[in-house]
């Protein structure tokens, strides 16, 4: 298989009849995680689209664009079984988070046990939480859950990602509208409704299509700044050689370091201003803790101490023990901006 390869596993495969005007493409009961993802790289999937036309706080379009190709087994990935994850307990939430939105409108739901496939966009994947049964208003139902930090971008309704999500899911399905049900810090549901836009999802099926072009010709797309696409950038360029590249003739490649060593000194400017403020508050607070202001507070707390190892030591007085212990780290690309000297 080559790594632009999106067939999709003989076993997984059946095609039966439609939900809604959306395929079953694959039933995903008994689906094993490497069928799974086979299937997740022949599409962009519901939880995709927001990363597909760069609008994810979470994920960049080179990262997806990674996944997609085949080549992100370099990028960092969530430990499904971490219980300090915020993945980790919106899946083991979801059922609950189901129960009590049935248990507050009476609307009955039920899981689909399928990958969706949108009618005439192949490449339109969805995965649906719940759909609800026999209710002319709503018929999907998307479970979320948001912890104290999460919440935050909940307190303007539903986050531009998560709508996009749905938005992807009733193009995909054909239905007219969603509910969205988050449980907010353990305690709080609320229910949101997303009635199905045309013209919105005509112009993310016209950018999903652009990025899943951009996949099939194995053409990276533009880079954001996010962490996201950082993580991409070290996953796709991990090595580098001894070579030395003219980038003089490059207008773009020129612009953006001329307009990179104006950002720094202007920054190298504002951290000299901060740490001159810093300072001057600092010797305001002398030995006290905390000051108030009318725009707001400082604090200058001491730490408690604590004891560590001092690893120097012990090597100098056992060296042997780096032979037992001692562990190869990979190493890493350093980016370094050298001006031009005058």
């Amino acid at each position: 298989m080559t790594l632009c390869d999106t067939s999709i596993p003989s076993g997984a495969l059946r095609r039966v009849p439609r939900a809604g005007t959306a395929v079953r493409l694959a039933r995903t009961t008994g689906m094993s995680r490497a069928e799974w993802l086979q299937v997740r790289r022949s599409g962009i999937g519901s939880s995709d689209a927001a990363a597909a036309v760069g609008l994810s706080p979470y994920c960049s379009p080179l990262a997806l664009w990674l996944e997609k190709t085949g080549q992100g087994e370099a990028l960092p990935r969530p430990d499904p079984d971490d219980m300090d994850s915020p993945a980790y307990w919106g899946t083991v939430l979801e059922s609950l988070v189901a129960r009590q939105y049935t248990r507050r409108t009476g609307r009955q739901v039920r899981r689909v046990n399928a990958v969706l496939q949108h009618a005439r966009h192949p490449w339109m994947l969805a995965n649906l939480d719940r759909e609800v049964i026999g209710s002319p208003e709503v018929q999907i139902l998307e479970c979320k859950t948001a912890g104290l930090h999460g919440a935050r971008l909940w307190k303007d309704g539903v986050p531009e990602h998560v709508q996009l999500q749905v938005m992807h899911q009733l193009a995909v399905t054909g239905h007219r509208a969603a509910d969205v049900a988050v449980l907010l810090c353990g305690q709080e549901l609320q229910i949101h409704r997303i009635e199905r836009d045309e013209p919105l999802i005509e112009r993310l099926i016209a950018l999903e299509a652009a990025f899943w072009a951009q996949v099939q010709q194995r053409r990276p797309p533009p880079t954001d700044g996010s962490d996201s696409c950082a993580q991409a950038l070290k996953a796709l360029y991990p090595r580098s050689t001894e070579q030395t590249l003219d980038l003089r003739q490059d207008f773009e490649g020129s612009q953006a370091f001329r307009e990179l060593l104006q950002v720094r000194r202007t920054l190298e400017s504002i951290q000299q201003r901060e740490a001159e403020l810093k300072h001057l508050l600092q010797s305001r607070l002398a030995q006290a803790t905390r000051a108030v202001f009318d725009d707001g507070a400082i604090s200058w707390k001491s730490s408690q101490d604590r004891l560590e190892l001092d690893v120097a030591a012990l090597l100098k007085d056992q060296p042997e023990l780096l032979q037992r212990y001692g562990a190869t780290r990979s190493g890493t690309r350093r980016f370094l901006v050298q001006p031009r000297r005058e």
